[in-house]
Parts: structure tokens; C-alpha cells; sequence
């Protein structure tokens, strides 16, 4: 299993990678470089494209979060907090992740969340001097990080 930051278990882990239509974005755009600098040369076009295609990749690659369940923290993006801080859980989707995206958002809570990944999760933050009611995630895989984020852990049993 793998490890977390101290030698952690980790629980649950996922990369909130882009969709494949927005890899098809990218290509279009490395494409569309290509026609727009044929006219200086055919090695601008090609220079150009390639550069379109680096940076734009390169962009996605590196803003591309990670959500990670251990059994002492969870992180969501650059987020992390300690797990006893955790409250309800509750997984969307359809057109429930829509309204939790939507009119049913709270102003102040963390969001991490992707336009092409449609299932979010709501986790309440129990914690007096955290004025973030809860946070919500986007997750390709909403009852499984649900079931990671309420199971009892060594902390909880030992506690």
C-alpha cells in the first residue's frame, strides 16, 4: 500500500487529471499555432505548434490536484487538514453535484473542484476557529473517497 508524508498509509489517492477533450483542446491549439505562423514559414508553424503544445501541457500537468486520504489528514490540492477536524461526508452526483456546484454553494466554502469531472464530495469542517464550513472536491470516484473518509482509523480507535 502506499505511504503517506510520515510513513503514513495512504487510504485513498487521485490525480483530478483533465478530461480527454481537453488534451483534444491542447492538440487543436498546437494545430491552430501551426496556420497561423505558416505564412512566415513552415519551421515557425511546426516551432510554434510544439511550444503551444509544451506550455499548454506543461500547465495542465503542474495545476493538476491531488486528493489524498491518510489515516491523520486529508489533502485536496494545497489544502491539507487533520482528519479529527472532519465532519459529515456526503457524496454528489448528477444533477445533486450540479446544485452543490451551483445555488447550492456556501460563499465561504474551499473548493477544488474541475468543470469535466462532474461527481463532487462535501466534507464538514468541525472546527471553531475555521470559518470554512466545509470543503468540496471534485472526484471521478465519490463513494469510494466518501468510504475512505468516514472509516475508522488507528487515531479514531485509539483516541
Amino acid at each position: 500500500m502506499p505511504t503517506g508524508s510520515a510513513g503514513e498509509s495512504v487510504l485513498y489517492e487521485e490525480k483530478l487529471w483533465p478530461a480527454p477533450w481537453i488534451w483534444m483542446v491542447v492538440a487543436g491549439a498546437a494545430v491552430a499555432s501551426v496556420f497561423t505562423f505558416i505564412p512566415i514559414s513552415i519551421e515557425a508553424g511546426i516551432i510554434a505548434a510544439v511550444v503551444v503544445a509544451a506550455v499548454l501541457t506543461t500547465l495542465l500537468v503542474l495545476s493538476t490536484p491531488r486528493i489524498r486520504v491518510t489515516p491523520a489528514e486529508l489533502q485536496v490540492g494545497k489544502a491539507q487538514i487533520e482528519r479529527r477536524y472532519l465532519g459529515d461526508v456526503t457524496a454528489f452526483t448528477g444533477a445533486d453535484a450540479t446544485a452543490q456546484r451551483g445555488t447550492e454553494l456556501h460563499g465561504r466554502a474551499y473548493l477544488c473542484i474541475r468543470g469535466w469531472i462532474s461527481p463532487v464530495v462535501r466534507i464538514t469542517i468541525d472546527d471553531a476557529e475555521d470559518p470554512t464550513p466545509y470543503w468540496l472536491t471534485s472526484t471521478r470516484r465519490p463513494e469510494q473517497l466518501k468510504a475512505a473518509l468516514t472509516a475508522p482509523t488507528e487515531y479514531e480507535a485509539g483516541a
